[in-house]
């Protein structure tokens, strides 16, 4: 590892580990959620990129979910599709949005 390193610095490339409990990738398919990451910044001469390992967990919103939880809470489509992606549950969206009424 020491090796590793001292030829990171060599090549001008810095590296550091971030904590954090949960990472969240959003996309027009769903979330991706990394759970437990393991985050290393890696900076080569200011361009900065990330490498993230953990337990991979995929939330997908479908279109029948959405308009379930529409119908089940007078609610718009929109609403009830961030209501989902807030959520990650049908049930917890549903009373989310019953408790804006």
């Amino acid at each position: 590892m020491k090796q590793m390193q001292a030829m990171f610095k060599q090549l001008g490339i810095k590296t550091r580990d971030i904590n954090a409990e949960k990472v969240i990738i959003k996309s027009d398919s769903g979330d991706i959620i990394v759970n437990n990451p393991k985050i290393t910044e890696i900076d080569m001469k200011g361009v900065k990129t990330f490498q993230i390992s953990g337990e991979i967990e995929v939330k997908t919103v479908t279109d029948e979910d959405v308009k379930f939880v529409a119908n089940q809470t007078g609610a718009s489509e929109e609403d009830a599709k961030k209501a989902l992606e807030e959520t990650g549950d049908v049930a917890e969206a549903i009373l989310k949005l019953k408790d804006h009424e």
